[in-house]
């Protein structure tokens, strides 16, 4: 699997296991939900500040967000 694809899954599995709507966790981190969602589907090159707002969000560390990837 890539790169992309993994990030993506990894995002949405942690988004869900905090119990947050896709709309809710993009609303929350200034970012537009088909933006997201393509993110989490593998299908965006995510920039370095955008990944930075979802580790944020998470209220996990980037560290953590590259974790088992």
């Amino acid at each position: 699997m890539d790169i992309q694809k993994s990030f993506g899954l990894h995002v949405q599995q942690l988004r869900k296991d905090l119990g947050i709507s896709q709309e809710k966790f993009a609303l929350s981190i200034d970012m537009d939900r088909t933006y997201l969602a393509s993110v989490e589907a593998g299908k965006r090159n995510i920039s370095l500040q955008n990944i930075k707002k979802i580790a944020d969000g998470l209220n996990i560390t980037l560290e953590d967000l590259f974790k088992n990837l």
